[in-house]
């Protein structure tokens, strides 16, 4: 089937969430890692046309044209495209919006003019991942995943160390207060200049966490034990980051959803990013649905909430003629 009379490549990722931080020391030759894994919802859509020249659409356009633009100078693509962004991520909500944005042009681009590329080179060719790299692998694919960091000399994705799948009963509740926004961009990049190094033993301890808790409990599918890790790990990020966000968590109602989520029955809490997206780990669906009734109500409406399964997939590609329901 040729471009044409195939009409439309069409990319749908999900939000991500991010666990922590691995070490902001760097001793070792290495700076960030981190660990996360995609959200439930929301998701985002975009497609792509083969068309004459560049032509970008839709919400968020000009930050998706930019995106556009780059891949393009990249790969010294001539011909062009017809770019719709159906609907985009919360913006500076610590749902990784710009990087989810950046990929899924990236890849419809890439599908588009058959370019055979993996997700760190998508990342490569628009300018992500040079910090961070979790929202890469969640693009990549489903499950919690943990990214080794990039090297202090190099420009490249941190690599894929591990990825495990949750358990299909397991939930997460998502909540995205209204009326704070993380940090990102140029603001992002000087608060972690201003950032003191943690501790060795701290950073030693986080790595401890993940690899002797949280991970094998994933593997064992025990809830309780990994909820435990995952909180701690967040603890243990949040106070690395306090000095720049005011608190371990960000001060305010998402500080208060946290301390209420793992009240009312999440068996792990935390931040993801800079916040202000806050989220709980549930057992089953009838206790994510009770928790995000819950948080509903104290929210009255300042916010979204969001309640689902952690996907088993990454970002979802597809051929089409039209915009799917």
């Amino acid at each position: 089937m040729t471009q044409q009379e195939a009409g439309t490549v069409f990319v749908e990722a999900a939000a991500r969430l991010h666990f922590g931080v691995l070490d902001l020391r760097g001793a070792r030759g290495r700076w960030f890692g981190g660990l996360g894994t995609a959200a439930p919802a929301p998701t985002l859509l975009v497609s792509a046309t083969a068309a004459d020249s560049l032509h970008v659409a839709g919400a968020d356009a000009e930050r998706a044209a930019d995106f556009a633009a780059r891949f393009h100078a990249h790969y010294g693509i001539g011909r062009g495209a017809r770019l719709h962004v159906h609907r985009t991520l919360p913006r500076h909500a610590g749902l990784g919006s710009g990087t989810q944005l950046a990929l899924a042009v990236a890849r419809a681009l890439a599908t588009l003019h058959g370019i055979d590329a993996a997700p760190p080179a998508l990342a490569r060719a628009v300018g992500r991942a040079w910090r961070s790299a979790v929202g890469t692998w969640t693009f990549a694919g489903g499950g919690l995943v943990v990214e080794g960091g990039r090297r202090a000399d190099r420009d490249e994705c941190g690599p894929l160390l591990a990825r495990l799948p949750f358990p299909p009963s397991w939930r997460c509740v998502v909540v995205v207060p209204d009326g704070t926004s993380g940090l990102s961009g140029e603001s992002e990049a000087a608060a972690f200049d201003r950032l003191a190094a943690p501790p060795e033993h701290e950073v030693e301890r986080m790595a401890h966490l993940v690899l002797m808790s949280l991970l094998p409990a994933l593997a064992d599918a025990d809830i309780e034990a990994f909820g435990t890790a995952l909180t701690a790990i967040q603890e243990m990020t949040g106070r690395w980051f306090a000095p720049v966000q005011g608190g371990t968590f960000v001060p305010g109602l998402s500080e208060e959803l946290v301390r209420r989520m793992s009240e009312w029955g999440a068996s792990g809490v935390g931040q993801s990013s800079w916040g202000p997206a806050v989220y709980g780990v549930v057992a089953d669906r009838d206790t994510a649905e009770r928790l995000a009734d819950r948080v509903r109500a104290l929210l009255r409406p300042a916010g979204t909430v969001y309640e689902g399964a952690f996907p088993a997939e990454g970002a979802r590609v597809w051929w089409g003629q039209k915009k799917p329901e």
